[in-house]
């Protein structure tokens, strides 16, 4: 296929994904109601909770949870419901924008290339959706400490824009986060790095995890950041495992083990002739004979140099 050809083929296929996320923002549209609902209900169980300690710990008569979020731009609620729609719109029509990706890329892939993407597809999607709970989980558990802070006499008022931006935005760093192991496992199955080398990075990768988990986590106990990071760190032993298993297959497949060698150590070769084949040492090896002595040249009279041989 020439250059203009594989354009309009990727043109074609963004033009059907696109298709296939706006089919599904529609019907997100009647969806946004029930996931407006289930993003807020964090908020609102933080709110009710910070009202219980101001009520001296029994529930106040009649508590609902309007007039917490507030709409500061008349176009904020079909905005905050577009978004929704959007995200929703993404995940239902995630099979029809992925298999026109995978239709692009597969014709320049390998087999075996092949059989690998069917995996970290299959496992991309179950990691990210983990990633996204674990940050519902922790919103819900950290918005009543970080509400808490507030002087007595202040109302607990969030603007709706901004708390729908934050908990999606969270859920989405998470998400993204969950995929590092893979992202390693990768590149172990690439042949760039092996698991011995993995293994002996795990401090620097653990300390990275437990930073990542400080700035990411909004909220200010303990709690939520170590539970990201050991949730990051399990993962990303696994993956090592997963290579230590890849690195014992490629070495089983190539009839020896180079896992032991260092970056800097030679791997030994083999010369040993196949079965049924004699060894070439065997074979009597002809000697060239000598050459006969060069007789020396007299040097050229000065009338017989050429004009150019003059210095």
């Amino acid at each position: 296929m020439t250059l203009m050809e594989h354009l309009r083929e990727l043109r074609d296929r963004l033009f059907k994904a696109v298709l296939g996320v706006v089919a599904g923002m529609i019907l997100g549209w009647f969806l946004s109601d029930f996931v407006l609902n289930l993003l807020t209900d964090p908020f609102c169980a933080a709110v009710r909770e910070i009202a219980i300690d101001k009520n001296g710990g029994t529930p106040p008569a009649d508590w609902t949870c309007d007039g917490h979020l507030i709409q500061l731009k008349a176009g904020a609620g079909l905005q905050v419901r577009l978004q929704v729609s959007m995200w929703i719109g993404l995940i239902v029509a995630g099979p029809i924008w992925l298999y026109q990706l995978w239709a692009f890329i597969a014709p320049g892939l390998h087999r075996h290339e092949r059989r690998w993407a069917y995996a970290f597809a299959g496992a991309a999607a179950p990691l990210f959706a983990l990633g996204a709970l674990l940050a519902y989980v922790v919103v819900a558990q950290g918005l009543a400490l970080l509400l808490s802070f507030a002087p007595d006499d202040t109302a607990s008022t969030l603007e709706l824009t901004g708390y729908i931006d934050f908990i999606t935005g969270l859920m989405l760093l998470f998400g993204v986060a969950f995929e590092f192991p893979l992202a390693i496992l990768l590149l172990n199955v690439a042949g760039v790095v092996s698991a011995k080398k993995l293994l002996s990075w795990w401090r620097v990768i653990v300390f990275l995890f437990f930073l990542f988990a400080a700035v990411a986590t909004p909220t200010a106990d303990p709690f939520g950041m170590t539970f990201l990071a050991l949730a990051l760190s399990a993962l990303y032993f696994g993956a090592c495992g997963l290579a230590a298993l890849n690195d014992k297959r490629r070495a089983r497949k190539s009839g020896e083990s180079f896992g032991n060698l260092s970056d800097d150590e030679i791997s030994p070769l083999s010369f040993e002739p196949a079965d049924g084949a004699e060894s070439l040492a065997a074979e009597p090896v002809a000697v060239a004979a000598p050459l006969p002595p060069v007789e020396p040249v007299a040097a050229p009279t000065p009338l017989e140099r050429r004009y150019d041989d003059i210095t």
